[in-house]
């Protein structure tokens, strides 16, 4: 127990300082100045059964103060609610110009969210003149100043792809639990401040809202060059910086999620249905990601106990030391999100969670169900 404290103590001191300080939550939109000519700008929104929030997030969209032109094109990929009949009533109240198009059932090889986003794209060519596309997802409101701010920050810092961290909803007891936590996993693995770097191997953003210059998507050979990708935005981030692009990501000020996880099922299925597609669907790397959490989340509150239980000092004094430095880190995130601090001494707990979601990932997989989404699967053994 004293080696397996020391060693969890050793791990946390290190993803403190050495990790691109993964746990601060002050990286957001960059300085910023308007530019002389608000370039034309499409916003296109992937929309498969979104009547339940689309009430919300479209009229966001449709209300953007945006000094230049901007359109709207609504993809309805597929949807069996009514999605599309409800955004044409919705931008008949008045907003920025709404397109409500359907692309059809995905050709093989294609997830459905990147067919949708090629549709689109597609019309934004057609049409020629945008400069600059915004990707966001159906469930995300915006702020009407939001596309500004988006199209100032990449103007005044010369980027290609400029992507905000929605700020996720948080009502729910299982949201409280689950969903910072998501948010700080994935500065773990993506640090922003790494991402921002200039050339850096590290590259990310967040699907729900992505500004891209449309010059660059056509260089990177955007959507077709990702067409298979289930985590269709770090794909995208990549994809644009092998093609000489600058990008950046960061947290959400103007943008927020409107979807409701009432439930800890939906939860689990927004996780698992994905994460071992991040692994690569590999078998060793599901093992180490296994070990690390164990060794990282789980150990510490571990040694500790057995530590007590034992009379040993040493080990409850290492294991406690591993389980502050965590809750420390995960202080800003709950600050955030608006959310009490005693739940950062539970995060050992939403990490168990996230290692069974990731276990349960990989089991769907060799069952041949793949990662399902919306009634489709994607990435099962032999599926296209």
């Amino acid at each position: 127990m004293e080696w397996i404290g020391a060693g969890s103590l050793a791990a946390w001191v290190w993803l403190a300082l050495a990790q691109g300080f993964f746990w601060r939550t002050d990286v957001r939109l960059p300085g910023r100045a308007d530019p002389e000519r608000w370039p034309p700008v499409a916003i296109v929104v992937p929309a498969r059964d979104e009547a339940e929030v689309l009430p919300v997030s479209l009229p966001s969209l449709l209300a953007q103060k945006y000094p230049g032109r901007a359109e709207v094109i609504l993809v309805d990929d597929g949807s069996t609610d009514g999605t599309g009949g409800l955004a044409r009533e919705l931008a008949a109240r008045g907003g920025l110009p709404l397109t409500v198009t359907a692309p059809g059932e995905p050709e093989p090889g294609w997830t459905g969210k990147l067919w949708a986003v090629r549709h689109g794209m597609a019309l934004v060519r057609e049409r020629g003149d945008a400069e600059y596309v915004l990707l966001t997802d159906a469930d995300i409101a915006h702020a009407p100043d939001s596309l500004r701010e988006l199209v100032a920050a990449a103007h005044s810092a010369d980027l290609d792809l400029v992507s905000q961290m929605a700020r996720l909803r948080v009502v729910s007891f299982w949201e409280r639990l689950i969903v910072p936590a998501f948010v700080y996993f994935f500065a773990q693995l993506y640090p922003f401040r790494w991402v921002n770097r200039p050339g850096a191997r590290t590259a990310a953003a967040a699907g729900g809202c992505v500004l891209l210059r449309r010059a660059v998507a056509e260089r990177a050979g955007v959507p077709d060059s990702i067409r298979h990708a289930v985590i269709d935005d770090v794909t995208l981030a990549r994809a644009v910086r092998r093609a000489g692009g600058r990008i950046w990501l960061g947290l959400g000020d103007r943008v927020e999620s409107v979807r409701p996880y009432a439930g800890l099922g939906t939860l689990w299925r927004m996780v698992s249905r994905s994460a071992y597609a991040q692994l690569r669907h590999n078998p060793l790397l599901l093992a180490g990601t296994v070990a690390g959490l164990a060794l990282v989340y789980l150990a510490p509150p571990v040694a500790l106990a057995a530590g007590l239980a034992a009379g040993s000092a040493t080990a409850a004094a290492l294991g406690g030391a591993a389980w502050a430095v965590m809750a420390a880190t995960y202080l800003p995130m709950l600050r955030y999100y608006r959310q009490p601090l005693w739940l950062a001494p539970l995060l050992p707990g939403t990490a168990l969670l996230y290692l069974l979601m990731t276990v349960d990932s990989a089991v769907q997989h060799y069952r041949g169900r793949g990662a399902a989404w919306k009634g489709r699967t994607y990435g099962a053994p032999g599926a296209s």
